[in-house]
């Protein structure tokens, strides 16, 4: 059992939107992986922990999109994205919840982030989301590059693979936080 401060501690939920949770997933289902984020929102709220929901968008244009040089670049659809995209997910958000918007993999740079968390004297962070190896990880290693103890919540996270996610979760993230099963967590006090 892992057990944390709910003064200091952030639960922070990576891309759980409408154009992203209908992805095909694995080694959960997007709708399971929204489930596991709601029920750990529950949980971070009822101990009147910080709960920060992350979502991507970008202009009708994608002119704020990355534009770097790469192999595999981001596929935009001619016609844009459907207008609720990057609208999250029915009944995640509740009152109280901290909204953040975010145009690249990670959940720290361009944004707020950091300054929300510092300004609530948050030091731990505890992710889930989608997708395991592209948004989750990035934050993760931002978070642990800015000093924030981080913690993630395996069952709370999938992505495009069963193979990207479990090469993630078991290489990667154990060199930058705990990784944990959301059932092992203890919010002090909650």
């Amino acid at each position: 059992m892992l057990s944390l401060d709910p003064t200091s501690t952030a639960l922070v939920l990576i891309d759980l939107q409408n154009g992203i949770v209908g992805m095909p997933l694995a080694p959960r289902t997007g709708e399971q992986t929204l489930a596991a984020g709601k029920a750990l929102a529950i949980r971070f709220r009822d101990a009147g922990a910080t709960v920060i929901l992350v979502r991507v968008a970008f202009a009708a244009d994608f002119s704020d999109a990355p534009p770097g040089k790469v192999d595999r670049a981001m596929q935009i659809p001619e016609t844009g994205l459907p207008p609720d995209w990057s609208t999250l997910a029915d009944g995640l958000q509740q009152p109280g919840d901290i909204v953040v918007t975010k145009r690249h993999w990670g959940a720290f740079t361009g944004t707020e982030l950091d300054t929300v968390l510092r300004r609530r004297s948050i030091s731990t962070v505890v992710l889930g989301g989608i997708a395991t190896n592209f948004g989750v990880e990035s934050t993760v290693r931002h978070a642990w590059e800015h000093g924030y103890h981080v913690v993630v919540a395996e069952d709370a996270c999938s992505s495009v693979s069963a193979e990207l996610h479990a090469m993630t979760i078991g290489h990667v993230l154990p060199r930058l936080s705990r990784v944990i099963h959301a059932a092992d967590l203890d919010l002090i006090g909650a």
